[in-house]
């Protein structure tokens, strides 16, 4: 069985984004907007300004109290040239503010490609096709399922790869779950911890679990526990180390095309 290692994928390009930032005589700062102090939050804001730092580009994090002071934030930063990027991590304390903040921020600064007028992919839907393509996984004859429509990977997935042509299906949490045992590949971000069962895969399946969530201060995925034991997948990501790394990987990559814009 193979092990999907984005952080591996990510050393690689994480070398060659640093002599690009090198060869820069003005250095590129990113702004990363928060209100919550979730843990899974920490680690994903933290894996970003400790990459961004070793890479030589400059990384701010702003608190806000609430949706009202990071609209204030977002607004200063758009016409602010000496942010080049902005970031507002997700999940906000009021999800319902969520698309009318992230359409809020410049689309030439909106390197999440969370925006409805971003002129960058979603990063994260990105690192999973960048993922798969990277270990030779053929999405061409295959019948993927994507499991989760959220804002950051379902749904800009969904859009990526019906846009390439690729054989793939949107399940949300109230689907028949059951069906997915008829499909090739499985990718999926819900966010509710062992969702996805071993009786919903078959043998020689691709499985790619982009799915967060914290209990007891515990980051866990989608996948239950037991499907990690099975020996007859074809592939698999890491508990940890599978898509997060690239999803950095791909946010640097924008930062870095926003000072040659």
């Amino acid at each position: 069985m193979k092990i999907l290692n984005g952080k591996e994928l990510a050393g690689f390009i994480k070398e060659r984004q640093a002599h690009q930032v090198a060869a820069m005589k003005d250095k590129p700062t990113l702004l990363i907007i928060r209100d919550s102090d979730n843990p899974v939050i920490d680690k994903y804001v933290n894996l970003k300004k400790n990459y961004g730092e070793d890479i030589g580009i400059n990384v701010i994090i702003f608190q806000a109290k609430d949706s009202k002071e990071i609209e204030a934030k977002i607004k200063s930063a758009n016409n602010d040239p000496t942010i080049n990027a902005i970031i507002l991590q997700l999940p906000i304390s009021d999800k319902s503010q969520t698309d009318s903040l992230t359409n809020l921020i410049n689309p030439e600064k909106d390197v999440d490609g969370l925006g409805e007028k971003a002129k960058y992919d979603s990063a994260t839907a990105t690192a999973i096709n960048w993922l798969l393509t990277g270990y030779d996984i053929n999405l061409v004859n295959a019948k993927i399922a994507i499991v989760g429509r959220g804002k950051l990977v379902g749904a800009p997935l969904y859009k990526m790869f019906t846009n390439s042509g690729y054989n793939v299906t949107l399940f949300h949490r109230g689907s028949d779950l059951t069906k997915l045992n008829q499909y090739d590949i499985i990718i999926t971000a819900t966010g509710v911890p062992g969702l996805i069962i071993n009786s919903q895969i078959k043998p020689g399946a691709i499985l790619v679990d982009a799915g967060t969530a914290s209990e007891k201060g515990i980051i866990k995925g989608d996948l239950a526990p037991e499907v990690r034991n099975r020996q007859d997948l074809t592939a698999i990501t890491p508990e940890i180390g599978g898509v997060g790394p690239l999803t950095v990987s791909c946010l640097f990559d924008h930062v870095i095309q926003t000072v040659n814009q």
